[in-house]
């Protein structure tokens, strides 16, 4: 919010982040190796809070927090995206692959594919880690930054 006028300290504080609030932030995700996702310097993101478009652990953080706000929070490994699960490292026959998108896509190590979900309401994501000769593709579909510290920056734009 910007004030052109010298009673700027006379205005009430800006909204403060609840549960169910939309929101309009800047975000920047971080691991070990560096950046997931950084809005910083783009364009902005909205979000509900509570529809999980965030993990719960980093709506947690935001709750709050006012407009205009910035703020950087560490989280150790696992709190943010939980920790790894071996069970979603899984392989994805060709046949199937076909069925739900473009026969003639090629898979390649370290692409990131979204499926589906059962109801068709959302998807979901899955890194591909290795191609068979068969075309079968081994897919982790764990976050990027699950099992890892993660750092979490933000600046609360607007809330509504």
């Amino acid at each position: 919010m910007t004030h052109t006028s010298d009673t700027a300290s006379q205005n009430p504080p800006g909204a403060r982040v609840q549960s169910g609030a939309f929101l309009t932030l800047h975000y920047r995700l971080s691991g070990p190796t560096g950046d997931v996702v950084n809005t910083f310097g783009g364009k902005p993101s909205t979000l509900t809070l509570g529809m999980g478009e965030l993990s719960p652990a980093l709506e947690e953080k935001l709750i709050g927090m006012a407009e205009g706000e910035r703020a950087q929070f560490e989280l150790p490994a696992g709190a943010a995206f939980g920790e790894r699960n071996p069970q979603l490292v899984q392989w994805v026959a060709r046949k199937l692959l076909d069925a739900q998108g473009d026969p003639a896509e090629q898979y390649e190590v370290g692409e990131v594919v979204e499926f589906p979900t059962p109801d068709g309401q959302g998807s979901y994501a899955g890194a591909v880690v290795q191609v068979r000769e068969d075309g079968a593709v081994c897919f982790d579909f764990n976050h990027p930054l699950a099992g890892q510290p993660v750092t979490f920056e933000v600046e609360i734009i607007g809330v509504l």
